[in-house]
């Protein structure tokens, strides 16, 4: 890692190979060198896009959401009788939390989705080490750029700053922090808890600068906004409360504040389900931060790295001959753990078919309602990567109010949610931070958000919540982590891998 930071200038060098209409059809930083760089408005703006390129490239390399975020909670099973079966096994090795026998078994079926992408954290560090470049140079001044814009841009590379920095805690726990821009010490792995107070410090002192949306669609969702800020300080609070016991209701009171902001804000909004296919297009007023993706732009997710992709089948995906069946589905048990078969919800059928089918009949439509008229060509709707969007933030809000014994509060955020999906009300019955948890399991389905819930919320621990629960010795252990490349240590003789995944995984 010390040979990217030193070389910082090459590091902001790197262009993704993706593009999508004006608000990333820009110069590459490669024709931006010497006093080129840091110029003017277009200038800073090629950084920020690029940062995207790069951090987007790094997630599109593997099956992200499904990978990190959901399968690894065992409550989905792959299909056997489709084309390269094998190869999609890996959702059980995920399932059993088996990541040595994913990254390292033999024979690899699965090679082709890039599980080993997962251990490299180095993309992450030169989208950081760009953003500490980038703040440098605007607060040093931008003599083309007014203050307003100044304050602005700042806060965009702070945001994405901060967000690789919560990709990379959550996949690894402890990773090295720093912020200056011409970097040349060998750090040491850094407590999360830390990391993200730190994070949290950093986009608060801009947030307020910040423009809850942008007027132009096209930057809607796809640039960070205060909206996309909050929504990522809320996430961090509430991963420290989980893990930063004896502070938990600061960190509770920060997102209950930070979400009765949003709310108050009305620049965001949930679209009725008949417009969900407007959600999974992009640049909805639903949308707080994502990838913008796009077939259109040919930047479309790729077909490996889609979560759709394992849970669609014809007439979502074609030729018919090619997928008769989904390559994977959600157990049956699961299925009516959280969407029980007597209770009315609009988005049973907006978002699924064959939902209890516990085979591959199952269909998650969810996923499906941008469909491409490619004739038979074997492609996935045309989705957008999402990263937060108001729903989530709304429950994330909720959960907030729910550990702060505010029932009554918690209750009337939920039922937001409800209400779009004509679900019935949340009555106040039984334990409402657990009617919260299923409501979050409800709404985000497939998202990435449900392993990362279980394990801030240490349900994990238990099988009443998970169908591969950790015991505390792992949890402990560091059994929820991703294994770390061993590249890591590479001139850093402060480097620790996680010990976890060095013993066996056991």
């Amino acid at each position: 890692m010390k040979k990217y930071i030193i070389c910082s200038l090459l590091l902001l060098c790197g262009l993704g190979q993706f593009s999508c209409k004006k608000f990333l059809d820009v110069t590459p930083l490669d024709k931006l060198t010497g006093n080129n760089f840091y110029k003017n408005k277009e200038d800073v703006e090629t950084v920020i896009y690029d940062m995207s390129r790069n951090f987007f490239t790094k997630i599109n390399a593997t099956h992200y959401a499904g990978a990190v975020g959901e399968y690894r909670a065992g409550e989905v099973k792959h299909q056997l009788n489709t084309s390269l079966a094998p190869a999609r096994r890996f959702v059980e090795v995920l399932g059993k939390n088996d990541l040595l026998q994913l990254l390292y078994g033999n024979p690899l079926p699965w090679d082709f989705y890039n599980f080993g992408t997962l251990t490299d954290w180095t993309t992450y560090y030169r989208v950081i080490q760009s953003a500490n470049i980038l703040v440098f140079n605007l607060e040093q001044g931008i003599p083309t750029l007014s203050d307003k814009q100044t304050k602005q841009y700042i806060g965009e590379a702070k945001f994405i700053r901060c967000l690789a920095y919560f990709y990379l805690v959550r996949l690894y726990g402890d990773v090295p922090y720093y912020t200056k821009a011409f970097y040349s010490d060998a750090p040491p792995r850094e407590n999360m808890v830390s990391v993200f107070n730190k994070c949290i410090v950093d986009l608060k002192s801009s947030v307020n600068d910040m423009q809850w949306t942008f007027s132009d669609p096209a930057l809607k969702g796809v640039r960070a906004s205060k909206g996309s800020v909050i929504a990522l300080l809320m996430n961090m609070n509430m991963w420290n409360a989980g893990f930063d016991g004896a502070n938990a209701s600061k960190y509770w009171e920060e997102t209950a504040r930070l979400g009765d902001e949003l709310i108050k804000s009305g620049a965001y909004k949930l679209l009725d389900l008949k417009d969900w296919n407007l959600v999974m297009k992009g640049r909805s007023d639903e949308s707080l931060f994502e990838f913008y993706r796009s077939i259109n732009y040919n930047d479309a997710v790729n077909n490996f790295a889609s979560i759709g992709d394992m849970f669609l089948h014809y007439p979502y995906k074609r030729p018919q001959t090619s997928f008769q069946v989904s390559f994977a589905y959600f157990k049956a048990e699961y299925m009516k753990q959280i969407y029980p078969e007597i209770e009315s919800d609009k988005r049973k059928e907006a978002w699924f078919e064959n939902m209890y089918a516990n085979d591959g009949d199952f269909i998650m439509q969810k996923y499906g309602q941008n469909v491409y008229a490619s004739g038979n060509q074997d492609v996935n709707p045309d989705n957008t990567f999402l990263v937060f969007r108001y729903a989530e933030s709304i429950l994330l809000c909720a959960e907030a109010q729910a550990n702060l014994g505010r029932n009554a509060e918690a209750t009337t955020l939920v039922n937001m949610v409800r209400a779009r999906a004509e679900a019935a009300p949340y009555d106040g019955s039984g334990s409402v931070k657990d009617f919260v948890f299923l409501e979050r399991s409800r709404e985000l389905i497939g998202e990435g958000h449900h392993y990362f819930d279980l394990i801030r919320t240490k349900r994990i621990l238990s099988r009443s919540w998970t169908s591969n629960p950790l015991t505390l010795d792992q949890f402990n252990r560091g059994g929820w982590t991703w294994p770390i490349n061993e590249a890591a240590r590479n001139n850093n003789p402060y480097m620790t891998l996680n010990t976890y995944w060095l013993t066996g995984g056991k």
